[in-house]
C-alpha cells in the first residue's frame, strides 16, 4: 500500500510541475511560432507585447491555452489607417499532444472576450479582413504550411462589437453586446454546424436608409456544412429580432471563384401583430409587454439566383396586416382598423427592376383616420401611383402612441396624390396639400415651446413635366418665446427655379437646435434678419445677378458652431451684414476660430452662386486682424481630410497638414500680433494672402522670430492633400545661427556644419517642394538657390576643421571667423550644393564648396593656397610627388587640394591634389560644377521615372475603366432583357386574359434509333 500511495503521489508530483512548468517550457516556442506564422501568413500589422501571453494547462486541461492580451490586427496600404481587429483578451485551445510532439500544432477551440471587429469593403471590392495568405501562395514562397492546422471543435465570443460596411452594395450593419458560439468538427468534410447569437442593439441600413434599428438579435442555427461542394444548407434555425421570429430555408453554394448561389426562402413564425409591433421604433420598450393588441400578420419571402459581378439573385417579400389594434394601457385611445398590404417582388434581382406594390394602408389614430396607397415599378425611371391622405389632430395622436417628454397640439392635414413617371426629366402629375394649423411643439430637451405655427403650402404639377411644378407656400409663422419668425415661398420650375420668397425674424439657434437636435453638430447663438429674394436660378447660374432682387439685412450674436470636421469651433461674437445682388457687405465681424480671435470686415460677392451653382467660388476681399492665432489646430489628415485637432486645448505642435478651401476666392489683408506654426512663434506678421483654387499665394508677408525679420512671396497649394506643394521666396535678415539651427529641422539635415558656427546671418533664397504629414518641408522634394549673407560667424570645435589643421599642419585653420561674406548655394532634389567661396585665415587663403545629402554624407572640396614654409616635412614630400616639384621648399607658396568626405561626426579629409600655381578657385569650380550638374540629372531622372509611373497608373485605370464598363453594360444588358421578358408576359397575360390551365403533359415519341 505504501509504494502504491509513493507511486500515486510521485505522479502529482510530477502532473502539478508539468502544470506549472507549462508556461517555461512552451511559451517562447509558441511565441516564435506565432511570429513566424504572422510574417508568412499575414498581410496585416499585428500589435501584441510579448508580456501579454500566458499559457496555462490549468484552464482547459487536457488541452493547453494560449491567451493573448491586448491583441491589434490593423490594414496595410487602402487600410493602413483602420483597425481591423482589437482583442482584449483572445485565448486559444491547443492540442496539448501536438505541442509536446513539436510537429503539427492543432488548434482546438478559440475564444474572445469583448472584440471589438471592424470589417469594410470597399467601392473597389477590396475587402479589409483578406488579410491571410493562402496554404498555395505560401507554398509556392517555399514556406511550410504544416505547422498548424485548424481541428476547431468551437469558438466562443463574448460582449463584442461588431461593424459591416460594404460600399458596393451600399450596406451597413452595427452590433454591440455580441454574444456568439458555435461547435462543428472542421476535421470533417460534411458535418453540421451549430450556433447561438444574441445582441443587445442591432442596426443595419442600405443606401443610407436605416431598415433595421436599436433591435435585439436571438438566433439559433444550424447548418449543414458540405466542405466538398462548398454548400451551406439551413437544417433547424430561428430568428428573433426584438419579439418577432421567422426563419430560413434553403442553402447557399459557391459553384466557383466568381459565383455564389441563393436558393433561400423566410417566413415569420407566429401570426401575432404584437410580434410585427415590436420593430416599430421606440415601441419595444419595459411597457412592451403590458401593450394589449390584437390582428394578425402573414410574412414570407425568397432570395433565390446567382450572384456575381453582373447578376443578383431575384428576391420577394410578402406583408400583410388584417384588422391589427394596440393600446397602452395607460393612454385613453387605441390605434384601431391597421390594415395592410405589401409585395415587394424583383425576380431578376437588378435594383431598377423592382416593383412594390401597397394597394392598402389604413389605420386610425384615435378618431383620426390615415389612408394610403402606392405602386412603384423600377426606379430609373420609376413608374409610381400613390395617395396619401390625413387629417390628424396632434393632441389626438400622442393618446395613442407616447412621444417620451412631448407635448404637440394643433391639426395637420394631408392630401396627396402622384401618377407618372420620376426621373432626371420628367415628374408624375402632383396634386399635394399640407396645413398645420395652431401649432404647438414642446419638449423634455428645452421647455420653452414653438408656438402659433402655421403654414399652410401647396405642389402642383398637371403636366408631368419637370418645369411645370408649381410650390406655393403663402403664408408660415411661428413664435419662440415670444420672438416671431415669418415668412412666405413662392416657386415654380424645379430645373431652374422662379423663386419670390421673404423671411423676417430672430432665431435662437440655441433653442431650436434642442428642440429639433442637429446630429453630430452644436449649434448656439441667435441670428435676426429681414430677408427678401426675387428672381431666377438661371441667371444666378449665368451670373446676370442683375435681374435677382435680393435685399436685406442680418445680425448675430454669440453664434457658435462646432462638428465632427470642425472640433476646435467658431464663435462669433458679434457680426453685422448687410446685402444686395451683388455682394455683401460685411461691415463688422468679431469672434473666435478655435482658441484664435478674429476681427474682420470687407465685401463678399458671387454669393449667390456660391450657395446654390456648384462649382463657383466665393470671392471677395477682407480685412483680417487677430491678436493671437494658432495655425496647428486647423491641419487635416493628409489622407482622410478629417481634421487632427480634437477640440480640446490647442496643439503645441503641427499634426497634418493645411487645406485650402476649394471654392474660394478671397483676397485677405491680413495683419496678426502673434502666430504659432508647428513650434515657431511668430510676431507682427502683415502681408496679402490670396486664396483661389486650393491654393494661398503670400504677397509681401512680413513677421519676426527668434530675433530675426522674415519676408516671403510664394505659393502653397493643397490640391493634392497627400502631395501638397509649395514655392517661396525668403528674405531674411539677422538671424542667430544656433536659434535657427535649433528650430529648423531643414537646417539641421541640409547644413549640419552650422551645429559647431556661432553668428549671425541673412539670406534670399527661393525654395520649392512638398510639405510632408507635419507641414514640415519634405526635404527630399526640395529643390531652390540663392545666396546666404553671413554678417559674422565663427567656426568653433568643428571635426572637419580639426582634421584639416592636423593634415596641413595648419592650426590656425581649427577655428575660422566669418565676417561680411555672401555665399551662393542651390537645393537640388534635397541635396544641397555650395559654390565656391573664399576665405582669408592669416596669410592662407581658402576656396570652399562642395555638397553635402540628406543622409549626412559630405562631398565637399578645398583648395588651401599657403607659404611653403608654413608646411611640415611630410607633407612636403607628399606634394614633391604631387607636383614632381624636387625643391618644394624652394617656391614661395603652394596650393593643396583637399577631399571632405565621410560625416559631420565622422569626417574622412585626403589630399588630393598640389600646384605651385594659384589655382585653387578653378580646383574648387570644376569639382562643384560636376557635383551640380550631377544632381540636376539625377532630378531629371527622378521626374522622368515620377512621369513614367503616372503613365502607369493612368493606362492600369484606364484598364480597370473599360473592364467596369464592361461589366456595367453587361449587367445592363441584361437587366433590360429580364425586364422585357416581364413586359411581354405582361401583354401575353393581358392580350389572351386569364392564363388558361396548361395541357397535360404528352409522352415523347421514342426516337426514331435507325436514323
Amino acid at each position: 500500500m505504501r509504494k502504491i500511495l509513493l507511486g500515486i503521489g510521485i505522479f502529482l508530483v510530477v502532473l502539478v510541475a508539468a502544470l506549472a512548468l507549462a508556461p517555461v517550457l512552451f511559451k517562447d516556442k509558441l511565441r516564435a511560432l506565432a511570429d513566424k506564422q504572422i510574417a508568412q501568413r499575414v498581410r496585416a500589422t499585428v500589435q501584441y507585447d510579448p508580456a501579454n501571453i500566458d499559457v496555462s494547462l490549468l484552464r482547459s486541461f487536457p488541452d493547453m491555452t494560449v491567451n493573448i492580451r491586448e491583441l491589434r490586427v490593423i490594414g496595410l496600404d487602402s487600410f493602413s489607417r483602420d483597425t481591423l481587429a482589437y482583442l482584449p483578451n483572445l485565448q486559444v485551445g491547443l492540442d496539448v499532444m501536438s505541442v509536446v510532439r513539436g510537429g503539427e500544432i492543432d488548434i482546438k477551440t478559440i475564444e474572445l472576450e469583448r472584440p471589438d471587429l471592424s470589417l469594410r469593403v470597399l467601392k473597389s471590392g477590396l475587402a479589409n479582413w483578406d488579410v491571410m495568405i493562402s496554404d498555395s501562395a505560401a507554398a509556392a514562397k517555399g514556406q511550410d504550411t504544416s505547422q498548424v492546422h485548424l481541428a476547431i471543435k468551437g469558438w466562443k465570443m463574448t460582449d463584442g462589437r461588431l461593424r459591416y460596411e460594404d460600399l458596393t452594395l451600399p450596406f451597413a450593419m452595427q452590433a454591440s453586446g455580441v454574444n456568439h458560439s458555435g461547435s462543428g468538427d472542421f476535421e470533417s468534410n460534411v458535418f453540421d454546424m451549430t450556433s447561438q447569437t444574441t445582441a443587445a442593439d442591432l442596426d443595419m441600413t442600405y443606401d443610407g436608409v436605416a431598415y433595421v434599428s436599436n433591435k435585439q438579435l436571438d438566433a439559433d442555427v444550424t447548418m449543414n456544412m458540405d466542405l466538398n461542394k462548398s454548400l451551406y444548407t439551413f437544417k433547424d434555425n430561428q430568428i428573433k429580432l426584438n419579439d418577432f421570429p421567422f426563419s430560413f430555408a434553403g442553402a447557399i453554394g459557391l459553384p466557383n471563384e466568381t459565383d455564389i448561389t441563393y436558393d433561400l426562402t423566410f417566413k415569420a413564425l407566429e401570426t401575432d401583430f404584437k410580434t410585427l409591433l415590436s420593430l416599430v421604433p421606440g415601441v419595444y420598450t419595459e411597457k412592451f409587454k403590458n401593450i394589449e393588441t390584437s390582428g394578425k400578420v402573414a410574412f414570407d419571402g425568397y432570395y433565390k439566383g446567382t450572384q456575381n459581378e453582373v447578376k443578383m439573385p431575384g428576391y420577394g417579400v410578402n406583408l400583410a396586416v388584417t384588422n391589427g389594434q394596440f393600446k397602452y394601457p395607460d393612454l385613453p385611445q387605441a390605434a384601431k382598423n391597421i390594415n395592410l398590404k405589401m409585395q415587394v417582388d424583383n425576380p431578376s434581382g437588378y435594383t431598377n427592376n423592382v416593383k412594390v406594390n401597397i394597394p392598402q394602408f389604413h389605420l386610425d389614430l384615435g378618431p383620426n383616420p390615415v389612408d394610403g396607397n402606392i405602386a412603384i415599378d423600377g426606379l430609373e425611371p420609376m413608374r409610381v401611383d400613390g395617395r396619401v391622405k390625413a387629417n390628424v389632430n396632434l393632441a389626438e395622436a400622442l393618446k395613442v402612441y407616447p412621444v417620451k417628454d412631448l407635448a404637440m397640439r394643433g391639426q395637420l392635414f394631408v392630401d396627396g396624390t402622384a401618377k407618372g413617371i420620376y426621373s432626371k426629366t420628367q415628374m408624375p402629375v402632383v396634386n399635394a396639400a399640407i396645413r398645420l394649423t395652431n401649432g404647438f411643439v414642446k419638449s423634455a430637451q428645452f421647455p420653452a415651446p414653438i408656438e402659433n405655427i402655421n403654414l399652410n403650402g401647396t405642389v402642383v404639377n398637371t403636366t408631368g413635366k419637370v418645369n411645370d411644378t408649381q410650390i406655393n407656400l403663402p403664408q408660415f409663422r411661428m413664435v419662440l418665446e415670444g420672438e416671431p419668425l415669418e415668412g412666405r415661398l413662392t416657386a415654380r420650375n424645379i430645373d431652374k427655379p422662379v423663386f419670390d420668397a421673404n423671411v423676417r425674424g430672430t432665431v435662437d439657434l440655441t433653442k431650436i437646435t434642442k428642440i429639433f437636435p442637429l446630429e453630430g453638430m452644436t449649434v448656439t447663438g441667435r441670428v435676426a434678419g429681414n430677408i427678401a429674394a426675387k428672381g431666377n436660378m438661371a441667371d444666378v447660374e449665368a451670373g446676370r445677378y442683375q435681374n435677382v432682387v435680393a435685399s436685406g439685412t442680418v445680425k448675430a450674436n454669440n453664434v457658435t458652431y462646432k462638428s465632427k470636421d470642425l472640433p476646435q469651433g467658431v464663435k462669433i461674437s458679434s457680426g453685422t451684414a448687410t446685402f444686395n445682388n451683388n455682394q455683401i457687405n460685411l461691415q463688422s465681424l468679431t469672434g473666435m476660430a478655435g482658441s484664435s480671435d478674429f476681427a474682420a470686415s470687407g465685401t463678399v460677392s458671387n454669393y449667390m452662386g456660391y450657395l446654390f451653382t456648384p462649382g463657383q467660388s466665393l470671392k471677395g476681399t477682407m480685412n483680417v486682424n487677430s491678436r493671437n492665432f494658432n495655425v496647428n489646430e486647423w491641419m487635416v489628415d493628409e489622407v482622410s481630410a478629417k481634421p487632427t485637432a480634437t477640440g480640446g486645448k490647442a496643439p503645441a505642435k503641427a499634426e497634418g497638414v493645411l487645406q485650402i478651401p476649394k471654392y474660394f476666392d478671397l483676397v485677405l489683408n491680413s495683419r496678426v500680433d502673434n502666430v504659432t506654426y508647428d513650434n515657431l512663434k511668430l510676431s507682427n506678421v502683415a502681408g496679402t494672402v490670396t486664396v483661389r483654387d486650393e491654393m494661398a499665394k503670400l504677397n509681401n508677408m512680413t513677421f519676426n522670430t527668434l530675433g530675426g525679420t522674415f519676408g516671403t512671396t510664394g505659393s502653397y497649394s493643397s490640391k493634392n492633400l497627400a502631395h501638397p506643394k509649395f514655392d517661396f521666396g525668403l528674405n531674411i535678415k539677422n538671424l542667430d545661427i544656433q536659434n535657427a539651427f535649433s528650430a529648423f529641422t531643414t537646417i539641421k539635415r541640409l547644413v549640419p556644419l552650422a551645429a559647431q558656427v556661432e553668428g549671425v546671418f541673412g539670406t534670399n533664397f527661393s525654395v520649392s517642394g512638398e510639405m510632408g504629414a507635419d507641414m514640415l518641408p519634405n526635404l527630399a522634394t526640395l529643390t531652390g538657390k540663392g545666396v546666404v549673407d553671413v554678417v559674422k560667424a565663427a567656426i568653433n570645435q568643428s571635426e572637419v576643421m580639426s582634421k584639416i589643421a592636423s593634415l596641413t599642419t595648419l592650426p590656425e585653420l581649427k577655428t575660422l571667423v566669418v565676417v561680411n561674406k555672401a555665399i551662393q548655394a542651390n537645393i537640388v532634389n534635397g541635396n544641397l550644393v555650395v559654390q565656391p567661396f573664399d576665405l582669408t585665415v592669416g596669410d592662407v587663403k581658402m576656396t570652399f564648396g562642395g555638397s553635402n545629402s540628406l543622409s549626412g554624407a559630405l562631398a565637399y572640396v578645398t583648395a588651401l593656397n599657403v607659404p611653403t614654409g608654413k608646411l611640415g616635412s611630410a607633407l612636403s614630400s607628399k606634394l614633391t610627388q604631387l607636383t614632381g616639384v624636387k625643391d618644394i621648399q624652394g617656391t614661395e607658396r603652394v596650393t593643396l587640394g583637399l577631399n571632405i568626405g565621410g560625416t559631420m561626426t565622422s569626417p574622412v579629409v585626403k589630399l588630393t591634389s598640389g600646384s605651385v600655381k594659384d589655382q585653387g578657385k578653378a580646383i574648387v569650380t570644376n569639382v562643384v560644377k560636376t557635383k551640380l550638374t550631377d544632381a540636376l540629372l539625377g532630378l531629371a531622372q527622378k521626374k522622368q521615372a515620377q512621369r513614367d509611373s503616372t503613365t502607369r497608373t493612368e493606362a492600369a485605370a484606364d484598364q480597370t475603366a473599360e473592364e467596369k464598363a464592361r461589366t456595367v453594360a453587361e449587367k445592363a444588358r441584361l437587366e433590360a432583357q429580364a425586364r422585357l421578358r416581364n413586359q411581354v408576359g405582361q401583354g401575353l397575360n393581358s392580350l389572351f386574359g386569364k392564363p388558361k390551365a396548361k395541357p397535360k403533359p404528352v409522352e415523347p415519341t421514342p426516337a426514331d434509333s435507325t436514323k
